[in-house]
């Protein structure tokens, strides 16, 4: 497996956004992956430079209203979008460059700068919906980067996968009736926003491009892998994405003390690199990395580091040994049960 050139978006000024000392989206979580980087990764990856969203570009996503609203909260040394959403007088540069440096690393990946991509971008944005913030997020990074891929370099189909704890509620709304997005998220949904049940499969033209695999806290590594392998290798086989964006939140760490899950650092290394096999069987689409969840600093580094060392090594590790629970079984089972009719997968 060939290493592919890697872009990296950072900037000093997603740390700006600064909702209080003891609220989880702290920029201490930013702080500890630089950190890592200027360790671990010196000079291996391609540096992209973020530029700040345009009105336009958030227009695809949001309401003139809610975007105005946002840019007030510059008025004040500190207020709220949402009850778990504070906002600081920097928020809004925050917030604009978050999408921007999203966009900037397509505009990039697109012209063939680099094959993959990681945002690390902040604050954070699947749970962001059209009109509201919620969950920690302001603008939907990650949807209005999709929207724009289609609108500006004609793709017409996109994959999102989601594997943050939380359901990406703000992006499975935004693409639940279009096609040209295929929105895939594993989630617990004990946890906010206590959405994405099995049955959430889309609506109309987009019935069936919707695909949510609710799973339990008890799911180890080696059950999260195959889970993955099992349901997004004939996703991908399937519908042949022309670019393929993560949303990569790693709250599933057993460490970390939102997600109430058990995993360790390393199935992101191993989905990464599923995701670079399959990415070389459909034509390989660029792909984009983009920060979602992840709320214990020291844990998020290390995840993030797996991500980027499956991204960038030439001699990657060993395959998991995964035997097939009943538990696995039965969640493959199910999400192939609903999803068959359908025909997209």
């Amino acid at each position: 497996m060939m290493a592919l050139k890697t872009g990296i978006v950072r900037d000093e000024r997603y740390l700006e956004h600064m909702p209080g000392h003891t609220h989880p989206e702290h920029p201490n979580r930013l702080k500890a992956i630089h950190r890592m980087l200027d360790n671990d990764f010196p000079a291996a990856l391609f540096p992209i430079d973020p530029e700040s969203a345009t009105l336009e570009q958030l227009e695809l996503v949001h309401t003139p209203a809610y975007i105005e609203k946002v840019l007030k909260t510059a008025d004040h040394g500190f207020t709220t979008l949402a009850p778990d959403t504070p906002a600081s007088a920097g928020t809004y540069v925050s917030a604009w460059l978050a999408v921007g440096g999203c966009l900037k690393a397509l505009e990039n990946l697109v012209s063939g700068a680099c094959d993959a991509c990681f945002a690390l971008v902040r604050p954070p944005g699947h749970h962001a919906l059209h009109d509201r913030a919620g969950g920690f997020c302001i603008f939907n990074n990650i949807g209005i980067t999709a929207r724009y891929a289609a609108k500006r370099y004609g793709l017409k189909r996109i994959l999102i996968i989601d594997w943050d704890i939380h359901h990406g509620n703000g992006l499975n709304d935004l693409f639940y009736e279009e096609k040209g997005v295929l929105y895939f998220s594993s989630h617990d949904m004990m946890l906010y926003p206590f959405s994405g049940d099995w049955g959430e499969a889309g609506r109309g033209e987009g019935e069936g491009y919707t695909v949510n695999i609710p799973i339990p806290r008890t799911m180890d590594d080696g059950e999260f892998f195959h889970l993955y392998r099992e349901i997004i290798g004939p996703i991908m086989r399937a519908y042949r994405p022309q670019l393929v964006l993560v949303a990569a939140g790693f709250d599933t760490h057993k460490d970390d003390p939102i997600g109430r899950s058990g995993l360790s650092e390393q199935p992101f290394g191993w989905l990464t690199r599923l995701l670079m096999n399959l990415r070389a069987e459909v034509d390989g689409p660029p792909m984009l990395f983009v920060l979602e969840g992840g709320y214990n600093p020291r844990a998020l580094a290390l995840c993030v580091k797996e991500t980027l060392e499956a991204l960038t090594l030439e001699q990657a590790g060993e395959w998991p040994v995964v035997e097939e629970t009943r538990l696995c079984k039965g969640l493959i089972e199910k999400a192939h049960g609903i999803h068959g009719h359908y025909g997209v997968w």
